[in-house]
């Protein structure tokens, strides 16, 4: 295992450059001088909680859901982008008011997985720059200060880590950086399940002139203090695989929240200073790497109050977290609550 990720490793920028679709969207340099104008965030400080507390935001495609907005199976949050963009507006401002200081594009479903191979071969770029430009004129009406992350999804669907495959991942990688980046200040890659994953999103993106945040998805059906991806990788090879001079924030999503400490402690002390550790767990109950994740709705938990995030949150911040916010099922009631973690 080990032997092969070092030969994707090598190999990777090789696969890279001789990919078309890559020839085709980073030909435009002019995009590449907008993609590093917004890069705005402030230097960072160290993982010991120099970094004042960040606040991001919630689950949108629940939200989606609970406003009435289209949203529906396999498109998911993309159908309100497609139908009524107007209610990712919404949504974002919606955080906002929340507190969260950082909002997340609203293109995680914009792969064929969910919109199918067709619809992003014809309205993939269209739907990605829109996504970028909603949250961006969002920003603008609000304040300077609120930072528009990138949301960047795995391309080949949520906790599906033996799907990735690393030449296909890097075409639609690539599409993702042309047109969504020009109007973002951040590179937030999501639900990461594999170290190949990893290796292919920074041969796409560490050039990008913005801030790298990677944001993994661990284990959490069987659990222990040694956090593992959901391929089974541990976190202590993920990271010893990582280019880390490169990685602004690490970060971890789309878990429960009961195994996140241990992920953050671990990074806490791997990741060198100057690196941010954020949470956003979800309200799931636990996932499988089996879930066909365009097969209905996974279950929430009825346990997991704004309350009882918050406890979470504070056990992540003395544990050394700077970023914290919500994945699937968090609401813009539970953002609220993490307001506290800045007093």
């Amino acid at each position: 295992m080990i032997i092969d990720i070092i030969i994707i490793r090598n190999i990777i920028l090789d696969v890279f450059c001789a990919e078309s679709a890559y020839a085709e969207y980073s030909s435009a340099s002019s995009n590449r001088s907008s993609i590093k104008r917004n890069a705005v965030w402030p230097e960072f400080k160290n993982v010991k909680g120099d970094s004042p507390m960040k606040i991001l935001d919630g689950g949108m495609g629940r939200y989606l859901k609970e406003i009435g907005a289209p949203f529906d199976q396999p498109e998911w949050s993309a159908l309100a982008l497609m139908e009524e963009p107007s209610a990712v507006s919404q949504a974002h401002n919606a955080f906002i008011d929340a507190g969260a200081q950082i909002i997340t594009t609203n293109s995680y479903a914009v792969v064929p997985f969910h919109i199918g191979e067709e619809r992003f071969s014809k309205r993939g770029a269209e739907l990605l720059a829109l996504a970028g430009k909603l949250a961006r004129d969002v920003k603008e009406s609000r304040s300077d200060d609120v930072i528009v992350a990138a949301s960047i999804p795995p391309v080949f669907g949520s906790y599906k880590p033996s799907e990735f495959e690393t030449k296909a991942g890097i075409s639609m990688l690539t599409v993702f950086k042309q047109y969504l980046l020009p109007h973002t200040d951040v590179v937030l890659a999501e639900t990461i399940s594999c170290i190949k994953e990893i290796l292919a999103i920074q041969s796409v993106f560490d050039d990008s002139g913005q801030p790298l945040w990677l944001s993994l998805t661990l284990e959490d059906e069987n659990y222990s203090s040694d956090p593992r991806l959901r391929s089974g990788e541990s976190l202590s090879d993920a990271i010893k695989y990582m280019d880390i001079k490169n990685i602004k924030a690490l970060l971890f999503n789309c878990s429960q929240p009961e195994v996140m400490g241990a992920a953050v402690a671990m990074a806490c002390k791997k990741m060198p200073m100057g690196t941010e550790i954020g949470v956003y767990a979800n309200g799931f109950k636990p996932i499988s790497n089996t879930i066909e994740a365009n097969d209905g709705y996974s279950t929430m938990r009825e346990d997991l109050t704004p309350e009882s995030y918050l406890e979470f949150a504070e056990q992540w911040k003395a544990q050394g977290a700077t970023i914290v916010g919500g994945c699937c099922g968090v609401g813009v009631e539970h953002i609220s609550m993490l307001k506290a973690l800045q007093d």
